[in-house]
């Protein structure tokens, strides 16, 4: 007898969720790597900076991004993990983790830094919204499924 655990469409939109989380923070890896976005953004901001000290901001912002990545999988991992346990906690939990993940990304791309530019550049911050657009399809779906529409 064979035991195949089929992923609902809620797990599957956190799932996606958690790898656009990824994907967000290797863009920024690869942006420092190659076309260095986030760098010339920091030039064009404070241009008086020295190369040092836009190294330095930008890979400041580089470990800031990076721990939120990770605490973002973490936090998709949670909503995966109450939603496949059918927890009657899911729809609560994943609810709060797409406000507290949206807002920090909204914050990130919105946040005026001393220079009155914002603080990342667009493009980062417009990659870092992406996770919820999946976070909000996730919640959308938890719900239904807490209703009993769809699976979960």
């Amino acid at each position: 007898m064979s035991t195949t655990r089929r992923t609902g469409p809620s797990t599957a939109a956190m799932l996606l969720g958690m790898g656009l989380t990824v994907a967000a923070v290797v863009v920024v890896y690869v942006d420092r790597a190659s076309a260095d976005v986030l760098a010339g953004h920091i030039r064009a901001g404070y241009p008086g900076y020295d190369q040092g000290q836009i190294d330095t901001a930008a890979t400041t912002y580089l470990a800031y991004l990076t721990v939120l990545g990770v605490l973002g999988v973490l936090a998709w991992g949670a909503g995966v993990w109450v939603t496949r346990k059918r927890l009657t906690v899911a729809p609560w939990l994943v609810s709060a983790l797409f406000v507290v993940g949206t807002s920090v990304a909204l914050f990130n791309l919105t946040v005026r830094d001393t220079s009155g530019a914002t603080g990342l550049a667009p493009l980062i911050g417009w990659v870092g919204l992406l996770p919820s657009l999946a976070g909000l399809a996730a919640v959308v779906l938890v719900w239904r499924a807490r209703r009993g529409e769809v699976a979960s």
